[in-house]
């Protein structure tokens, strides 16, 4: 199994009220594609943090390995998320990947 972990911060220039819409989008969106990928078996966006942290927010996935993991990369279902929902409104992206 290979889990995929990416934290992203929101752009400054969104306002608190457009920042949790985003989130709310983001969430929505990339959740949505629970059972629409295969070899997606997990997928979370955690939008909601405690003041120490640095992020804005998390997914957290999990394939069936790193093939799946390539195949969702491209997928036209999450490259219309990521392209719409994610990539226009974040500064930064961290991401790790690893296999159990």
């Amino acid at each position: 199994m290979v889990k995929h972990i990416i934290l992203w911060q929101i752009k400054d220039k969104f306002s608190e009220e457009e920042k949790t819409r985003i989130k709310e989008d983001v969430k929505e969106g990339l959740e949505g594609l629970a059972g629409q990928i295969s070899g997606l078996l997990k997928i979370h966006v955690q939008t909601e943090y405690l003041a120490s942290s640095n992020a804005d927010m998390m997914l957290y996935s999990e394939f069936t390995d790193e093939e799946a993991l390539k195949a969702y990369a491209v997928h036209p279902l999450h490259v219309a998320v990521a392209d719409g929902k994610v990539r226009p409104f974040v500064k930064s992206r961290v991401c790790m990947d690893y296999e159990v």
